[in-house]
């Protein structure tokens, strides 16, 4: 509990900082801008009458871009001094008694409220709406978590209690199946709790943050087909990797769940899939990772609701249904999304299906 609430903390400090210097970073570079550009136009022109326009300009987008209206009346003030001092006549001296200037002060300040208002009230209704999907999205896994672990824990219940119960009916392979029954409901299951216990370390973190480390995206690759291939040994995985290391911030343990819920998806859910491939690529400081099969694709139908949790696979069996691909694809979005990624689905011209995943990659890229 100390490092979580130490991990929220540092996440807290660390937002304000990035917002506080990128607020002042955009102070002084908009009013340098707006600066150069005027001491530009009066060396073409001898009229005047453009600066406190590109002044008033600057400070409506300092107000736009910035958190507050601190840096909104600090760059209006600073406006208003600089246009008397620097670019009206007589220059390099303050002169407040020249016509238009309470004006033009007044019209900044006005700027500046209502402009950084506007943008505090869009910021308002943008986390209302994130958090308004949060909730859409918590609400459907509940409702699919209640559904789905009502089956396994009574196809479990009931294979363990007919075993115990025999009394020389059953044959030694009528057992084995009951039990091998039971133990793939089993390990259903604690994939469950791993989904579970992944969604609440985000959403147990404010605004969906989450504490992200500089790695080596090959390695957590490899530590995902590792942990893969000992629940599924006959299956076999190819992994694809750049020449390059990429470096990528994120939660090694979470992006492995990712993962693991599309091998797992690909292998359940795939039909007659004999292999799996993993991709990983990089373009524009996004890295990509595709995981494909050969199987039987996904139906056109179930598209469009693949990812919200609310996934319902009426027309297969009971035991189909107790291992939905839902909540575990949900459970795949809500992570990269605190990562600040996408996750899509398509099904390959050949056959099978193809998820795609990104994250904003950070670090350098070193050659191997």
């Amino acid at each position: 509990m100390d490092k979580e609430k130490k991990d929220k903390q540092s996440i807290k400090l660390r937002k304000y900082l990035r917002t506080y210097f990128k607020g002042w970073v955009i102070f002084f570079l908009t009013l340098a801008t707006a600066s150069v550009i005027c001491a530009t136009l009066m060396r073409t022109t001898s009229s005047d009458v453009h600066v406190p326009l590109i002044f008033v300009l600057a400070v409506l987008i300092i107000s736009l871009t910035t958190e507050g209206y601190l840096y909104g009346l600090l760059a209006a003030f600073i406006s208003v001094v600089l246009v008397n001092y620097a670019f009206t006549y007589p220059y390099m001296k303050l002169d407040f008694t020249i016509y238009g200037y309470p004006l033009t002060f007044m019209t900044m300040l006005a700027v500046v409220f209502a402009t950084s208002t506007l943008t505090s009230r869009l910021k308002a209704q943008e986390r209302l709406r994130m958090e308004s999907e949060r909730e859409k999205m918590r609400a459907n896994l509940l409702r699919a978590i209640s559904h789905d672990l009502r089956t396994p824990l009574t196809a479990i219940s009931g294979s363990i209690s007919t075993v115990l119960e025999d009394k020389g009916a059953l044959s030694r392979q009528q057992k084995d199946e009951l039990l091998l029954d039971a133990k793939q409901d089993a390990e259903w299951l604690c994939r469950m709790v791993e989904n579970l216990l992944s969604i609440t370390r985000i959403s147990g973190s404010e605004m969906g943050e989450i504490t992200k480390e500089d790695e080596i995206l090959e390695e957590v690759l490899s530590e995902a087909i590792m942990t893969f291939r000992k629940r599924h040994d006959n299956v076999p995985v190819s992994v694809s990797v750049p020449h390059t290391m990429m470096i990528v911030p994120m939660d090694a343990m979470l992006i492995e769940q990712v993962l693991l819920n599309l091998m797992d998806n690909a292998l359940i859910h795939g039909g007659s899939v004999t292999k799996i491939s993993v991709v990983a690529s990089e373009k524009d400081g996004v890295a990509s990772v595709t995981v494909a099969d050969d199987g039987n694709g996904i139906k056109k139908e179930i598209m469009p609701h693949l990812f919200d949790g609310s996934l319902q696979l009426s027309g297969r069996s009971a035991a189909d249904r107790s291992r939905s691909m839902g909540i575990g694809l949900s459970v795949c979005k809500t992570i990269i999304m605190a990562h600040g990624g996408e996750i899509s689905a398509e099904n390959a011209a050949g056959g099978g299906a193809v998820f795609t995943f990104t994250l904003p990659m950070g670090g350098e890229k070193n050659d191997n």
